[in-house]
């Protein structure tokens, strides 16, 4: 763990790991195919045992060891599954089943938990834990996600005053500013990678709960943008029933 962090820091994080993962589980409980409805519980003990194991993995510092070991461990151990994951999802009949069948508004909903991330990078960077270039003050935009996620949200579902290209948009841009926040978050960490922040290297992601930013919110994110995006692209009306896209695949 990160030396003389305030405990407040750390447990801001943690409720905001515990609400990604319920916003998570309540959006497959939200979707109108009953077989993602039932998968439910066992995606939730799925996600938890994950969460457990990188918990254990990070203080155990085999993050923290030999750190100039290519590829880094956290990428091959924390980020890589996940990625995997999301590919196999795609790659998969029951997996875009399972895709389609999430309501858009709550995937939507889902980038509010930027939000509180945002705020606790900021001030893991007054503690001198990452560099200031992954703060809002920096080259990181990724809160007006979560600001504008709500607002989104009502005027695409409640007022229809946006549509399917406007919502398409959005999720690009979004995506977008998650891609940028990844590279230079692994760009300034401690690694052979690492070509920025020199004086003051992102430590964060390699210690505990931090590590669970990168591999459990970021990969959450970049799945409800992805699913968003498949959406959007193959079916034409936004607003339509979803029980159809779930039955189309």
């Amino acid at each position: 763990m990160i030396k003389n962090l305030p405990t407040y820091i750390t447990i801001t994080f943690v409720l905001t790991t515990v609400a990604m993962l319920a916003l998570f589980i309540w959006i497959i409980k939200s979707s109108l195919s009953e077989p993602a409805r039932k998968k439910s519980k066992f995606i939730f003990f799925g996600l938890t045992i994950w969460l457990a194991v990188q918990a254990v993995l990070t203080l155990k510092n085999v993050y923290n060891t030999d750190t100039n070991s290519l590829p880094p461990k956290i990428m091959v151990v924390g980020i890589l599954p996940p990625i995997l994951t999301i590919l196999l999802l795609f790659s998969t009949t029951k997996g875009r089943q399972f895709m389609d069948s999430l309501p858009l508004k709550n995937l939507i909903y889902l980038n509010l938990v930027r939000i509180p991330v945002e705020i606790v990078l900021y001030m893991l960077f007054i503690n001198k834990a990452i560099p200031e270039l992954m703060t809002f003050e920096g080259r990181n935009f990724d809160i007006l996600a979560g600001i504008t996620a709500p607002f989104v949200a009502y005027f695409a579902f409640i007022k229809q005053k946006i549509g399917r290209n406007g919502l398409l948009l959005w999720n690009i841009i979004c995506l977008g500013l998650l891609i940028n926040i990844v590279v230079n978050a692994l760009f300034s960490a401690p690694l052979p990678i690492q070509k920025f922040a020199f004086d003051q290297p992102n430590i964060a992601i390699s210690n505990f709960p931090f590590s669970w930013l990168p591999t459990f919110i970021v990969p959450i994110v970049l799945f409800g943008h992805l699913s968003s995006i498949r959406q959007l692209v193959k079916y034409k009306v936004v607003l339509q029933s979803q029980e159809k896209k779930a039955s189309d695949g």
